[in-house]
């Protein structure tokens, strides 16, 4: 038996990256997907055929969940197509990065609503019927940045501390009813945003990293099946960085 069989999981923006690589992975371990984009529908629509080719239910949905009532409608949905949430993963996020003495305000407000938003309207959709059921796992994806800062994205370490003080106390709150709350914080991750990278700017990076090799969202994506599954029925309110050590 595979060790997500008869589960099914929302991932938030996942037609393509980190997102993309974890929908792939929950289905390898037998979990129904339902899954968001925002505007890539040719991509997501591929996805949902590369899906459903390894033997599980699988679902596009265009939805933003920054917005609060199209993330309660989206759950819903989902209630309805899938008979039931066993896990979510809020991996939908953008990056408006800037020094701060040039940061627009827009770009401030853009990444606190897309990033930490949508992760408060996503777990509120999703705690009701995981406590009727008196079970769920919720994963939160991070980054090394809101755990250490960096130059030019005050906005997007803000956002994902934010998520990691969030997550911690959804934990404490939801703990009782056996719902659990993680958070994943990935280093630096080889997906289609860095791939435009300067060769000597991935290096630079490559020198930071006891590991000596980016991330693949793949990584990322095996830290999402066991803090999904009964593996990690006794851990909650961790902060797991996938970073090949870059911090300590």
């Amino acid at each position: 038996m595979k060790l997500l069989e008869g589960k099914t999981v929302i991932v938030t923006g996942a037609s393509r990256g980190i997102g993309k690589g974890i929908a792939l992975e929950m289905a390898e371990a037998g979990a129904n997907v339902a899954f968001t984009y925002r505007s890539s529908a040719e991509k997501a629509m591929a996805l949902e055929q590369e899906l459903t080719g390894k033997g599980v239910m699988a679902r596009a949905y265009q939805s933003d969940a920054a917005d609060f009532e199209q993330a309660q409608a989206l759950v819903n949905r989902v209630l309805e197509d899938f008979g039931g949430v066993d896990i979510l993963i809020n991996n939908a996020g953008i990056t408006k990065d800037n020094l701060l003495m040039r940061m627009r305000e827009e770009d401030f407000d853009d990444v606190i609503r897309v990033n930490l938003k949508s992760v408060f309207n996503m777990t509120k959709a999703v705690i009701r019927p995981m406590m009727k059921q008196r079970k769920g796992s919720i994963i939160n994806i991070s980054s090394v940045v809101g755990v250490r800062g960096n130059v030019g994205q005050s906005n997007y370490a803000a956002s994902k501390a934010g998520i990691i003080g969030f997550s911690k106390s959804v934990a404490q709150e939801l703990g009782s009813r056996n719902i659990r709350c993680n958070v994943i914080a990935p280093g630096f991750i080889a997906t289609e945003m860095t791939a435009a990278l300067d060769e000597k700017v991935l290096e630079e990076w490559k020198k930071q990293i006891p590991l000596r090799r980016t991330g693949t969202p793949g990584d990322v994506a095996k830290a999402c099946v066991f803090l999904a599954s009964d593996w990690s029925d006794y851990i909650t309110g961790q902060v797991l960085l996938v970073d090949g050590g870059m911090v300590m």
